[in-house]
């Protein structure tokens, strides 16, 4: 079942990248770029996790590309804000 679970979840996580560079693509925005970005990281830390053998070694390099992910999108909602193009 867990396996199940993590192919949906990088399979949501592959269309969402695709959904944010469509966007992109559009309005050249670097915000929908970083946001596809981001989430493919998410996809590709999501299928190695469920492909691992080793869940004790692996996981630390794992889970900090998922941190970068998500300092990716914090990175880029602040400098949207900030009034960067």
């Amino acid at each position: 079942m867990s396996q199940l679970i993590s192919g949906a979840l990088v399979m949501g996580y592959f269309v969402a990248g695709l959904y944010f560079l469509r966007f992109w693509r559009d309005t050249r925005d670097r915000l929908f770029g970083i946001f596809a970005a981001a989430f493919w990281l998410l996809a590709a830390q999501r299928a190695a996790l469920a492909l691992t053998t080793d869940p004790t070694g692996e996981q630390l390099l794992l889970y900090s590309v998922r941190l970068l992910a998500f300092v990716l999108i914090l990175a880029a909602i602040i400098d949207k804000n900030r009034g960067g193009d």
